[in-house]
């Protein structure tokens, strides 16, 4: 049964984003701390990052400026007085604001947000993370 209207795609060049994580180079951050950029969504904000951290990293004080996911593939991260251990799915609402994360085992998640992060500590802004900075850092890598 024919459908009622046209539904190809205007955009003859919209196709499928194939992000082959596994030839991708990991960017280290910071010392312990390293990502894949997966996906950055300019027309939203939206980004997807896996993130590998080694056993001991601390990361920062965070405010999330948008909803955010996160699923562990492996390790153990201390969040607040809670662990996320491999398999685990978190939602962390706009808003939710975070003390330091420590991983207590070597880790790797995938980590998907609507919107920026902002980082700071006792003195002030300190940081911001948004679709545009890992992009930023994609074409430098």
């Amino acid at each position: 049964m024919a459908l009622p209207q046209e539904i190809s795609p205007v955009n003859s060049d919209l196709m499928d984003g194939l992000a082959a994580a596994s030839k991708m180079e990991w960017i280290v951050t910071e010392p312990g701390a390293a990502m894949k950029i997966l996906w950055t969504g300019a027309e939203t904000g939206r980004w997807a990052v896996l993130l590998k951290w080694d056993k001991g990293y601390v990361a920062g004080q965070h405010k999330h400026l948008s909803a955010a996911f996160v699923y562990m593939l492996k390790g153990k991260l201390q969040v607040r007085d809670g662990i996320i251990n491999a398999g685990d799915f978190v939602h962390e609402p706009n808003g939710m604001l975070h003390g330091t994360t420590t991983a207590l085992e070597d880790s790797e998640y995938l980590f998907f947000c609507d919107g920026p992060v902002l980082f700071y500590n006792d003195d002030g802004f300190t940081g911001y993370l948004g679709w545009e900075e890992l992009e930023r850092m994609k074409n430098k890598s």
